[in-house]
């Protein structure tokens, strides 16, 4: 199923992110996490493309096969310019297609100093148009409510956006965000510019400070005084933190539902243990 052809037919529509394990540990690290997803029933899982090195993005490959056909939940694998060129895309989309997976997120991705940049695509917008001229996959691409970091400005960031959409990418999945009222104005800017494909809100739960102020620093998302209050009181207390996290991620997904969001992603982190409190939270408002 592309997955695009999911919005319309569920209220909200519930997906999940999972990354491959790291470099030295076995892929069969991964099981525990999907195990412990498949039970939420998210509507599809997504899995992130390693930086660099063919090994990590044949795990991509490999685990979004392992969802597609053994746990039979829909599967939309990765892949960035940065790391692939055209044979690696050709190669990639045969061996996807091999396997049964028929959706794909193209994304531009960030460099890696231990990997020198492939050159064939400079922009997601070139990745797009390249899939979909090479296959019937359904192809998804990133979005940021709070614009790009290397965006001029908002305006630039929404044309920009719109170049991908007009390359054919079907479904867009939001970088993370703190503060729902960024994501309804650029939403409503998207509408404006004549971006009509679902949106997905992203939405990463807070457990720890160390890792939200570094994906804050990488993604350049801003917190709101709520949230900052939050990590400043209870920061040096994890378990506080983590379920004050958790319940911050909740009213914001169901404020998001409320303002008839297409869809939620949920960046698990590869803890299926907080994915779950938070679909089982919100297992009623979806259905609304």
């Amino acid at each position: 199923m592309k997955l695009y052809e999911l919005f319309g037919k569920r209220k909200t529509v519930f997906s999940c992110e999972v990354f491959p394990p790291k470099k030295n540990d076995p892929i069969d690290s991964i099981y525990k996490t999907l195990d412990g997803l498949k039970d939420i029933r998210p509507d599809f899982i997504s899995v992130t493309f390693g930086a660099g090195g063919s090994q990590v993005n044949q795990t991509t490959r490999d685990i979004a096969a392992l969802i597609e056909n053994q746990y039979h939940i829909p599967a939309m694998a990765h892949l960035t310019c940065v790391a692939a060129g055209k044979e690696d895309v050709d190669r990639l989309l045969a061996d996807l297609k091999a396997d049964g997976v028929e959706n794909v997120l193209a994304l531009r991705g960030d460099v890696n100093p231990d990997y020198p940049p492939k050159t064939d695509f400079k922009y997601a917008s070139e990745l797009v148009s390249y899939i979909r001229a090479r296959g019937d996959f359904g192809v998804s691409a990133a979005c940021y409510p709070e614009g790009h970091l290397e965006s001029p400005d908002l305006v630039s960031d929404i044309r920009h956006l719109k170049e991908k959409v007009d390359a054919g990418a079907q479904h867009l999945v939001s970088q993370l965000f703190f503060d729902n009222e960024d994501f309804f104005r650029f939403l409503e800017r998207c509408r404006i510019a004549g971006i009509s494909v679902p949106i997905e809100a992203g939405i990463m739960p807070v457990l720890s400070a160390r890792s939200i102020q570094r994906m804050v620093s990488m993604c350049g998302a801003s917190l709101p005084a709520k949230l900052t209050r939050i990590l400043a009181r209870y920061g040096d207390h994890p378990d506080a933190l983590r379920e004050a996290g958790i319940a911050y991620a909740i009213d914001q997904i169901s404020d998001l539902i409320a303002g008839g969001v297409d869809g939620i992603h949920l960046y698990t982190m590869n803890n299926p243990d907080v994915a779950r409190q938070i679909a089982g939270s919100i297992s009623s408002i979806r259905k609304v």
